[in-house]
């Protein structure tokens, strides 16, 4: 059973176009498939002062952690550059 919605308070104008819209079906994929999964490894490694203070200043200006930055830089190099 649909339940109907009234709209007494918007001018008739609004009321009436707000009432005869068609409904649109939300079109984003539900929270867990906004993020693709993928199994990491962590590692160490030792950097040049001058990468990581240019990464935590560049990350810093997207609003995105720094080590996010490095990994999807890594990645897009292995995409690249992988022929297997």
């Amino acid at each position: 059973m649909k339940k109907k919605i009234k709209y007494e308070k918007a001018p008739e104008g609004i009321r009436d176009a707000i009432i005869k819209s068609p409904l649109v079906k939300d079109m984003l994929p539900p929270p867990d498939r906004l993020v693709k999964k993928e199994e990491t490894v962590k590692v160490t490694i030792s950097l040049s002062k001058r990468s990581v203070n240019f990464f935590k200043k560049t990350a810093k200006e997207q609003g995105v952690p720094y080590q996010t930055m490095i990994k999807s830089l890594i990645d897009k190099y292995t995409d690249l550059y992988n022929r297997s």
